[in-house]
Formats: C-alpha cells, sequence, structure tokens
C-alpha cells in the first residue's frame, strides 16, 4: 500500500503523540528525586551522623508518629508526598542516597531520592556573598545533580549497561523538587526583607532549568515540576510577621497576601521557563504540579478536608499563636505536639502534616492540578504501546 505525502508528513507528529501519551499515563519503572526537606526521605538524617555535628531536631520524636512510629528523617509526622506517589506506583518507598551509598547497594532499583533538608536551589556561595549561610547543609540541586552524575556513572560504566541506564532514565519519573523555598526562607529567617528576594527568583528558575536540561541530555523524558507552596500561610512566617502593621491578611484564609503573592510570582516564572523548555524539547513531557493551589484547597477551607483545628495553627511547636517558636523547635523538650496530627494541616512551623500532604498529591496526581493533566494509572505498557507504534507505521 502506497503511503500518501499528507500521511508521511503526519507520522511523526502522531509518533510523538503516541509517545507523550505513553509517558504521561503510562508505568514508571523508577522514581529519581531532587529537592528539599518537602522530599527528603532521610539524607539530612545520614549527612548529620558525622562525629560532632548536632542531630538535626526532625531525628527525634514525635517526628514519624503517625505512619513510621519513629523518626525516619522526614519533616512531618509521616509520609510525604514522594512517598505517596511511590505507594500509587506500587512501588517501595524511594531510598536515600545516602543510604545507598553507604551502604555500597549500588544499583539502580526503582529509584533513589537525593533530595536534602534545607537544600537550596542556589549554590551556598551565592547565599553567603549575600550574608546568608546555610546552618542546616551545603547541598545545593547543582550539588545533588553531581551526586547523581556519580551514581548513574557506578552503574552505567560501560558497554550494553549505558544503554540500559538511557532506557531507566526514559522509563523513569523525576521528581524536581520542590526546590527553591529555602533560597528565599533562609534569607527572611535572618531579617531579608521579602522584597529583597524579587532579584532572587529568576536566578532560582534558572538554576532549576539548568538541571533540567542537564537531565534530559543524559536521557530523562519524563518531569514533575513543583511549584512554590503559599508561604504566607506558613505558621513561621505567620509568627515573623506578627503584630507589624505593614502586612495584610487574607480575610478569607487569615494568610500573608503579601508572601503568598510572592510565591505566585515564583510560580509565574516558573511555568514559563517550562513552557520554553516543551518548545525546545517537544518529545519530554514537563508536568507543572501546582503545589500553590493544590494546598490552598484546605487553607480556605480545612473543616472540607478534616483539619478541624485549623490549617495555620502547627501541630508541634513552641508556643505563641501559630505554636512556632524559632528558638523551640518541633521535638525540643518544652515543646507541645498535638494529640491527632491529621486534624492538623501544618506540622510544626514550617513542614506540613501527613494528611496535607496527602491531600495535596491527591489533588496532583489524582486530580486535575497537574499540566498538563498526570495520569497516575497504568492501563497499558511501554511495549504495548511501542507494538502499537509499530501497527501505526504499517497501517500506511
Amino acid at each position: 500500500m502506497a503511503i500518501s505525502s499528507s500521511l508521511l508528513s503526519m507520522l511523526p507528529f502522531l509518533m510523538l503523540l503516541l509517545t507523550g501519551t505513553l509517558h504521561a499515563n503510562g508505568c514508571y519503572t523508577s522514581i529519581i528525586s531532587f529537592g528539599d526537606s518537602l522530599a527528603d526521605t532521610g539524607n539530612l538524617k545520614q549527612l548529620s551522623t558525622k562525629p560532632n555535628s548536632q542531630p538535626p531536631h526532625f531525628m527525634f520524636p514525635p517526628y514519624g508518629e503517625t505512619f513510621f512510629h519513629k523518626p525516619t528523617g522526614r519533616c512531618s509526622d509521616g509520609r510525604l508526598i514522594i512517598d505517596f506517589i511511590a505507594e500509587s506506583h506500587e512501588m517501595p518507598l524511594i531510598p536515600p542516597s545516602e543510604v545507598i551509598r553507604r551502604n555500597s547497594a549500588i544499583g539502580k532499583g526503582q529509584g533513589v531520592n537525593f533530595a536534602v533538608a534545607g537544600a537550596t536551589a542556589l549554590d551556598s556561595s551565592f547565599h553567603e556573598a549575600q550574608g546568608v549561610v546555610n546552618q542546616c547543609t551545603n547541598a545545593s540541586l547543582g550539588v545533588q545533580l553531581e551526586w547523581f552524575k556519580s551514581w548513574l556513572s557506578s552503574v552505567c560504566s560501560n558497554g550494553p549497561d549505558e544503554r540500559d541506564c538511557k532506557n531507566y532514565l526514559r522509563n523513569s519519573l523525576i521528581l524536581m523538587g520542590e526546590i527553591g523555598g529555602n533560597d528565599y526562607n533562609h534569607p527572611v529567617m535572618v531579617g531579608k526583607p521579602i522584597d529583597e528576594l524579587r532579584s532572587y527568583v529568576p536566578l532560582v528558575i534558572d538554576t532549576i532549568v539548568f538541571a533540567i536540561n542537564e537531565l534530559i541530555d543524559l536521557g530523562a523524558e519524563t518531569f514533575v515540576v513543583p511549584g512554590n507552596l503559599p508561604i504566607g500561610c506558613s505558621a513561621a512566617y505567620l509568627t515573623i510577621y506578627y503584630g507589624s502593621d505593614k502586612v495584610e491578611y487574607d480575610n478569607t484564609t487569615g494568610c500573608l497576601i503579601m508572601l503568598n503573592k510572592f510565591a505566585e510570582y515564583h510560580n509565574e516564572l516558573l511555568q514559563t521557563a517550562l513552557n520554553q523548555i516543551r518548545e525546545v524539547h517537544p518529545d519530554v513531557n514537563i508536568i507543572y504540579a501546582d503545589y500553590y493551589n493544590a494546598a490552598m484547597q484546605f487553607f480556605r477551607s480545612p473543616n472540607k478536608y478534616g483539619f478541624t483545628n485549623g490549617a495555620l495553627k502547627a501541630c508541634c511547636g513552641g508556643g505563641g499563636p501559630y505554636n512556632y517558636n524559632a528558638l523551640v523547635e518541633c521535638a525540643d523538650p518544652s515543646s507541645t505536639s498535638c494529640a491527632q496530627p491529621e486534624t492538623y494541616a501544618n506540622w510544626d512551623g514550617l513542614h506540613l502534616t501527613e494528611a496535607a500532604y496527602q491531600v495535596i498529591f491527591k489533588s496532583l496526581f489524582q486530580g486535575a492540578y497537574t499540566t498538563p493533566h498526570f495520569n497516575s494509572l497504568c492501563p497499558t505498557s511501554r511495549l504495548q504501546a511501542r507494538d502499537a507504534s509499530s501497527s501505526l507505521v504499517q497501517s500506511f
């Protein structure tokens, strides 16, 4: 059967469409994560076990009490969004890269997590030049990317393994953060005005884009890129600005309007940058995860989501109007912890409860808060899709 010129010209588009649908809706064999405390499943815990180092407060109870019944290095009472993603794909929870490295268990497995609590997108040298020293870690996004490359080279050293690793990345879901929030959190915590940080935002976005492009060059094809949360609803920020006559509150939520507008500015620039990547790499799936609006659901209507003790006050903290005190962290002997974390959206002032993360997960991966829409179901395998594409070619 002869192929008409019009059908022939459509073939690349049809193939691309089929491939795009496959990656966006099909199964992923692994999850690779970068980011900060919203995704860290234990890296900072491992990195903090050096001699004479002070263990971070989230290595002590009540952290982890809800699901794991012990601290795991997660900055919450239980599971994080990355944990819910893994469970939805029937995978084991994704191990921290430091656990893999220290146990010499080098292998591709079903994923690896390079996220580190306290990490920034921009390198520590940038922030130090602005007078801000990261007391948590110097594991910026660039550092995490180098860790990833080192790990990848160790499992893809030669020959067929290198080709196999290309396929591994092609079938992996890359969770790019959340990252960037600490580029603003750390300066605010030491007293820098939020307006001064607007100039940081394009630099943060450029750093995220650079990392995505590096991973695309290595063979990755599907990315979930989260935006910033509504930081104006954070118990920590609400405490910092408490009593100021220069701030305005949203009457419907009690959140700080100025800070939420800042988060929206970050998210707008991020989405513009992701659109540019899509134009250059139309065969790569770039999925924007709208953490901001997914979370705003329970800040607007906490009771609807079971947060009967509200969405702004921390479950665990050192007192005050929002139960947050920078000098008395959650797990400090003088801190207080609520009896029912599932009735709170905020866990420790800076981080959310497992229940809140689960709402965000469902809104993103089973709802409509991703662009393009992410469908975590696996109705067809990649092999079936390849067979379908082959049949498509043969039909012309």
